[in-house]
C-alpha cells in the first residue's frame, strides 16, 4: 500500500491516511480548537503568513493550517483516491 500525499499549499505535503477533517476557520469552536492547540504546541501554521482558509484535523491530535479553501483541498484528496484506485485496476 502506497502513501498517498496532499499538497496543502506552497509545497506543504500532509499524509491522506492521516486526515480526519478539513474545516474552515471561521466559527468560534473552531477557533477555540486552534488556540488550545498552539498553546499544547499541536498546531501546525503551513500558511507562510498568509490568511488560513481551511484547518486541517489530523488523527494524531495535531491542527494543520492551509492557505488553501478547503475544497481545494477536498478535490486534492479525491484525486489522489481516484489515481490510487485507478493503479490497483491498471
Amino acid at each position: 500500500m502506497a502513501i498517498k500525499l496532499i499538497n496543502i499549499g506552497f509545497g506543504n505535503i500532509v499524509s491522506a491516511s492521516r486526515i480526519i477533517a478539513i474545516v474552515s476557520p471561521e466559527s468560534a469552536p473552531v477557533k477555540r480548537v486552534i488556540t488550545e492547540s498552539r498553546e499544547r504546541g499541536m498546531l501546525v501554521d503551513a500558511t507562510y503568513g498568509r490568511r488560513t482558509r481551511a484547518v486541517i484535523i489530523a488523527d494524531s491530535g495535531h491542527i494543520i493550517l492551509s492557505a488553501v479553501q478547503p475544497e481545494t483541498v477536498k478535490h486534492r484528496l479525491q484525486a489522489s483516491d481516484a489515481g490510487a484506485e485507478s493503479e490497483e485496476t491498471g
